[in-house]
């Protein structure tokens, strides 16, 4: 089954700083030192997933080209539209029908001025589904990492800085990160890293000592709404109702608004599967159901899965929230079934076990484990849980 998982992109014509939601302090901090002179030459931008880290970097980076520019009108115009010869990125990438053998970032270049135009605070799953590799799991390679060093021992096209922005960079394997250490440390004059990183922990350590670390918080509920009437014409208590449930993160705000579709088809999943672990418990033959179920699932593209798995994950809390009488944080609103019937079963004796079920599933399938047998067991282990007392 193809992933269902489309997200509706907005048209992001330039990277200015004006034009990126909330962080005021990090705005600031990176404008000030620029104009002080105070630039660190290898900087690590940690975010969760729709905070902005991306376009942050994408502006601080035009905001640089800019400093000392013969032209900064010109400049601007180029940062804008990612075409800038002094500004480089590299990103993660997997072979596809397009690339056979060792692709790197300049392989996909144009697709991935495109894909961050459109959709700036986009994640990596909305990355693979544009390259059509939802099964795999792209990374950062040794080849892309000698492209690097190739392309920054170049001088200068306009004599400024010259710009390297590296997206996921946790994304790096070993033999990359090993290649890159010395041109981190000590690279050439005027020439500036910028990793950005959802996983800090996840970036080795001689590469994160080498950096300027700036952490940047989730977006507030009152940010992420405002952008949606702004930008999305959405009505705001819609807005507002979706701001809550996104959880900091603005690309999963626009992802709830526009893709209504995909969560009604998560929610026929979920039904399924906790009606058959219900009955599975007093009839064994209803494990050929989750069997089949697991399957099904399995058969979806491995992003799919986990954005699934989240909406289960979410769906749990929400019954606990009902069970616990805390209705004011409880939003979800699912079609086909009663939150309310369903709470009385999720409460504090079997919640934590089930989330830490879910987030292992989670785990193992990003880490290309089989999803048959993730998805199965867990749904063996929900069995029993879901009658816990």
């Amino acid at each position: 089954m193809k992933s269902i998982i489309v997200s509706e992109y907005f048209v992001f014509l330039s990277m200015l700083f004006s034009d990126i939601l909330g962080q005021e302090h990090i705005k600031s901090h990176l404008q000030t030192s620029a104009d002080n002179g105070r630039i660190a030459h290898a900087q690590l931008f940690i975010g969760k997933e729709g905070c902005g880290s991306l376009p942050m970097a994408l502006a601080y980076a035009q905001y640089l080209l800019c400093l000392g520019a013969k032209d900064p009108e010109a400049t601007k115009v180029k940062c804008g539209n990612m075409s800038h010869p002094d500004l480089h990125f590299a990103f993660p990438v997997a072979t596809n029908s397009k690339i056979k053998r060792k692709p790197t970032s300049a392989d996909f270049i144009q697709e991935f001025r495109g894909f961050v135009q459109k959709t700036p605070y986009g994640n990596l799953f909305d990355w693979f589904h544009v390259l059509e590799i939802e099964n795999k799991q792209g990374i950062i390679t040794v080849d892309e990492a000698e492209n690097i060093v190739k392309s920054l021992q170049l001088k200068s096209y306009e004599g400024g800085y010259k710009v390297m922005v590296i997206w996921m960079a946790e994304k790096m394997n070993i033999s990359a990160a090993n290649k890159l250490l010395k041109l981190i440390e000590e690279p050439p004059e005027k020439t500036v890293f910028i990793l950005v990183a959802e996983q800090e922990e996840q970036i080795i350590n001689t590469i994160r000592s080498r950096c300027q670390v700036l952490h940047f918080p989730s977006l507030s509920e009152q940010q992420i709404a405002d952008a949606l009437v702004a930008q999305k014409s959405c009505l705001p208590d819609k807005a507002k109702n979706i701001a809550h449930q996104a959880e900091g993160n603005y690309n999963k705000a626009v992802h709830i608004l526009n893709n209504s579709h995909a969560d009604a088809q998560f929610e026929k999943w979920f039904i399924t599967w906790v009606r058959a672990a219900f009955r599975a418990k007093g009839d064994a033959s209803v494990i050929e159901e989750l069997i089949q179920w697991s399957n099904d699932i399995a058969g979806t593209g491995r992003e799919t899965q986990k954005y699934f798995l989240q909406y289960c994950l979410q769906c749990f809390r929400q019954a606990l929230m009902l069970n616990y009488n805390a209705n004011e944080l409880v939003f979800l609103q699912p079609k086909n079934f009663q939150l309310a019937k369903f709470a009385p079963f999720i409460h504090g004796g079997n919640i934590l076990e089930i989330s830490k079920e879910i987030n292992e599933a989670m785990y193992h399938i990003e880490r290309n484990g089989n999803a048959k047998i993730i998805l199965l067991d867990t749904s063996i282990k929900l069995t029993r849980l879901l009658h816990k007392k």
